[in-house]
């Protein structure tokens, strides 16, 4: 795509509470330990229960080439005043369409704080403003409604439902999706 901002290194991006940075090897028995909670890999597509030994690293060790070629922005949640990782977040970047998906999880002893809203706030940001993203969307499981709280007050809009469109743990599952233009994100932060 003529238009993609291309950008050195994975950018360290600020909120309020937060610092969203590249991970390290360093964090991957974090990763492990919070990722691995069987109700993290409930409510995600991609990450794996049990989670072994070796896959945080693994994980963290595809960033740096998936960033380089416009594919993957993958970013640790830190809380700011300590240092402790709490989550992940993410933009799956397709370059032709010249839109991303979002991503994230939060290790459950940090749910209910409003920081995947903050940390999903300053992604579009940067998604919308950096990147030159025309669209980013998202989905969540229909058994996972606080994913769907998240996408509304950052101010995604509802797009439909996919019906029994997943086979995770031999069950059937719904995916809610919704989205937002740039030029709806621009409105709203007006």
């Amino acid at each position: 795509m003529n238009n993609r901002i291309y950008i050195a290194e994975q950018p360290t991006l600020h909120t309020q509470r937060l610092i969203l940075r590249a991970f390290t090897l360093a964090d991957a028995p974090d990763v492990q330990r919070l990722a691995g909670a069987r109700e993290i890999a409930a409510m995600t597509l991609t990450i794996p229960h049990p989670y072994q030994d070796g896959m945080a690293e693994e994980w963290i060790k595809t960033h740096p080439t998936a960033f380089n070629e416009g594919k993957d922005v993958n970013l640790a949640i830190v809380l700011r005043d300590t240092g402790l990782l709490c989550g992940a977040i993410g933009l799956g970047i397709n370059q032709e369409h010249n839109h991303a998906e979002l991503g994230y999880w939060i290790g459950k002893p940090y749910w209910g704080q409003g920081y995947c809203t903050e940390a999903a706030k300053e992604i579009l940001r940067y998604g919308f403003e950096v990147l030159g993203l025309h669209r980013i969307h998202s989905g969540h499981f229909s058994h996972n409604p606080a994913s769907g709280r998240v996408m509304q007050k950052i101010g995604m809009v509802y797009e439909g439902c996919r019906r029994q469109h997943i086979l995770k743990w031999g069950e059937y599952l719904d995916i809610v999706d919704y989205g937002i233009l740039k030029s709806e994100w621009q409105n709203n932060c007006a």
